[in-house]
């Protein structure tokens, strides 16, 4: 790795848990001060004690709401350098039949959520890649190996990580001769919450006993990305546990 974070300010949402956590976590590590954006108020003020940082209760599925959260971190924190665009929901099961409610929590969640996050953030973003001390920003949105294949029973999901990557790729094209890099990150299996929303009759049918990704193992490649020199941009990483096969 190169370089630390020193003098720098990064928005993580999902920081209450799983890779958001382990984001902000080693992101403040490098010297980064962190603005943790995420649901769970107790969860946030917690971590906030252990890496002084910023807690912001938001659902950033209200527009207004990840709106004011990255006002509230520019404000507060006098700019954002970086941005992980973590917060996600995985509601695996068939098309048919299946509750059309899990798939408005997955666009609202997983792509406007994400758009709003992104939205709001890049005139912040924009500015500090014109600023010292790195002359570069980063926006990075978290995807999932889920979307780069199609299978049964994650159609909707899959769907949404696509269009991460999607959105991601066409931001690239638009802001990296500004020094703004837009990165997409796709784990595999990992270990996290993200399978416990999943309805009983289908966990049950998914593998069990697999091999899984830490999520440090997701932040460790978050923070190789951001750390990068100003003329390097890490554009994608899909990391997977080894034993994975898709």
């Amino acid at each position: 790795m190169t370089g630390g974070l020193r003098d720098t300010v990064a928005l993580v949402t999902g920081a209450s848990s799983g890779i958001g956590e382990a984001a902000a976590r080693a992101l403040a590590a490098r010297g980064a001060t962190v603005a943790l954006v995420a649901r769970r108020k107790d969860r946030l003020d917690a971590l906030q004690a252990q890496i002084a940082g910023l807690a912001i209760q938001a659902d950033v599925t209200d527009r207004g709401q990840a709106v004011a959260a990255v006002e509230r971190t520019a404000q507060e924190l006098g700019r954002i350098d970086i941005v992980v665009n973590n917060a996600g929901v995985m509601l695996l099961g068939p098309i048919v039949d299946a509750p059309v409610e899990e798939w408005d929590r997955m666009v609202a969640l997983n792509v406007q959520g994400l758009l709003y996050i992104a939205h709001a953030a890049l005139p912040h973003l924009l500015r500090a890649a014109e600023r010292e001390p790195r002359r570069v920003a980063d926006l990075v949105n978290v995807s999932s190996v889920a979307g780069r294949r199609v299978g049964a029973g994650g159609g909707i999901y899959q769907m949404t990580k696509h269009g991460v990557g999607v959105f991601s790729e066409a931001l690239r094209q638009e802001v990296t001769g500004r020094y703004v890099r837009s990165s997409v990150i796709e784990p595999g299996a990992t270990e996290s919450e993200l399978v416990t929303h999943v309805r009983e009759e289908v966990r049950r049918q998914l593998p069990a006993n697999a091999e899984r990704l830490a999520a440090e193992d997701v932040a460790d490649a978050i923070v190789y990305i951001v750390t990068r020199p100003r003329h390097v941009a890490i554009n994608e990483i899909l990391v997977r546990p080894t034993a994975q096969v898709r």
